[in-house]
């Protein structure tokens, strides 16, 4: 949403998605914030200040992580480069907490038969996700 919503050009949409995060309606985890940070740029920045947003994995999510990854073709979550360089992977962890707590995945990626997508991912392990315009439809949201 950061690089196509730019919150000088949209300031009421970010003042929404802050209001959700704000009431815990919103939560992403620690990887997403260790994926987006490292960066000198305003998203980098934006995360560092938006510490309650990103949570650690419980136990439990680090068990269906390794559930994700018992499915051969899942493993491809995890591209060649970034295990060779230790790069963060969010997508796994992120998929675990939305299955831990009953929530759904907001993601622009599309399902793609045989792949390790993330919405075949949660296809598989029954986890519910939506894209982001489905997620602006969902919350009501005009601008």
């Amino acid at each position: 949403m950061f690089r196509h919503y730019y919150p000088e050009r949209f300031p009421s949409l970010w003042e929404k998605f802050d209001d959700l995060i704000e009431q815990e309606l919103v939560i992403s985890v620690k990887e997403v914030s260790r994926e987006l940070s490292g960066h000198d740029d305003s998203l980098s920045n934006w995360v560092k200040d938006s510490n309650g947003l990103f949570l650690p994995p419980t136990p439990n999510e680090f068990l269906f992580v390794t559930e994700i990854f018992k499915v051969t073709h899942f493993q491809d979550l995890i591209r060649k480069q970034e295990r060779l360089e230790g790069k963060p992977v969010a997508d796994p962890f992120v998929i675990a907490k939305a299955k831990q707590i009953g929530g759904c995945v907001i993601t622009t990626e599309k399902h793609k038969p045989n792949s390790a997508k993330v919405p075949n991912v949660c296809d598989h392990f029954n986890v519910e996700y939506m894209g982001l315009e489905d997620f602006m439809v969902k919350e009501n949201w005009t601008f």
